[in-house]
């Protein structure tokens, strides 16, 4: 939860860890409190994706790129309607935005949205602290909210952990919206809202995809009134173990063998779906220069990610599930974290990480043209 006030220059605030790390800096942004899961997002560029990104819901982001700000905010590149990230930590913001697409600065859109962060502390001592320590509980505080470290220290630790935490309803819309194909109508898609970005659907509809917007409380029912030639499940904050409602619906469009394509949280629910287990990474992988190898092709690409939690599913051999036959398609050169998964006697896969990619790269865009082809496969 955040509270805030405007107004913060060189206000001081304080970076709280839950292990009693304390970092001080200034404020940056809204004045106030916030608390949430101290992240790091290794993204050079996009940080305005990132911060509208409802993946990021209660977490406090910390820019591993030094400065931060200097091509301002636009009106154009929101991946949804707000800011959703918790809090917001730089080590050198810009003074002045330089791009011709500016409207105006960064700071300036974190205090209209009532975004607490700090600015002026050691980034990168913080980035190698959350990998070797893990990611943790934090609490930004600036101006009349700094008290006693004791006192900061206690309140961050008695906020509640990002495992167990079901975040994707509070996320996701509340009401169906259609986004319409752009040129002539091919393929209809029944797309289930987990934290959907904006993106997402523009990159079907540039395929001739009429999108179909869900929400994440969508029923088999609503997901089949739209007739759709194939199901998408999207990216999404929190714990997947807590999303039995999308795994159940999920499991009801592989029953009905419909083509269907999973992002991120997406990827954990087929996984949860297919019988695989979820488990949280010590750190988890934010930015867009993760290396991925497609285990199908052999191609590395290096892709956008912003996941704290993996699928726990067999690298060496292809599993036996309830839905048929499936194998990991996709992993992570840094780690082998899971980051694809495919089944082989229907058409469904999925990835870990985000092929839309609007603050790039663009390696992955292929996947999207690989559901189409499902799509083709099945009418034909």
């Amino acid at each position: 939860m955040t509270t805030s006030t405007r107004g913060a220059g060189q206000a001081p605030a304080v970076l709280v860890l839950e292990d009693g790390r304390i970092f001080r800096g200034r404020a940056y942004g809204a004045v106030g409190e916030t608390f949430g899961e101290a992240v790091f997002s290794t993204g050079m560029t996009g940080y305005q994706e990132t911060l509208t990104d409802p993946s990021y819901d209660r977490q406090i982001v910390v820019a591993t790129a030094p400065q931060i700000g200097n091509t301002g905010w636009n009106d154009e590149d929101d991946e949804s309607s707000r800011i959703w990230v918790s809090g917001y930590v730089v080590r050198d913001p810009s003074r002045v935005p330089s791009n011709w697409r500016a409207k105006r600065s960064l700071d300036d859109e974190l205090v209209a949205q009532g975004v607490v962060g700090i600015s002026g502390i050691d980034t990168r001592a913080l980035t190698r602290h959350l990998r070797e320590r893990g990611s943790m509980r934090a609490g930004v505080f600036s101006g009349e909210a700094i008290a006693a470290d004791a006192e900061l220290v206690a309140r961050v630790q008695a906020q509640p952990h990002m495992k167990g935490a079901s975040l994707y309803e509070e996320v996701a819309t509340k009401e169906a919206y259609v986004v319409p194909a752009v040129g002539e109508k091919r393929f209809t898609v029944a797309a289930v809202d987990l934290g959907i970005k904006g993106m997402t659907p523009q990159r079907m509809a540039e395929r001739g995809i009429e999108v179909h917007v869900l929400p994440a409380t969508a029923t088999e029912d609503d997901v089949y009134a739209v007739a759709p030639d194939g199901v998408f499940f999207s990216n999404g904050p929190g714990d997947p173990a807590t999303a039995d409602g999308p795994v159940a619906l999920m499991s009801a469009v592989l029953a009905r063998k419909t083509p269907l394509f999973g992002i991120c949280f997406g990827n954990q629910i087929l996984g949860r779906a297919l019988g695989f287990g979820t488990y949280k990474l010590k750190y988890g992988h934010r930015g867009i220069n993760q290396p991925v190898q497609d285990r199908t092709t052999g191609k590395v690409e290096v892709t956008a990610h912003n996941h704290g939690f993996a699928v726990d599913a067999p690298l060496d051999r292809v599993s036996e599930t309830e839905f048929g036959r499936a194998e990991v398609s996709h992993v992570c050169l840094n780690d082998d974290v899971v980051e694809g998964l495919q089944l082989l006697d229907q058409p469904a896969f999925s990835v870990q990480y985000h092929p839309e990619a609007a603050a790039g790269p663009h390696d992955a865009a292929y996947l999207f043209d690989r559901f189409v082809s499902l799509m083709e496969g099945q009418r034909a």
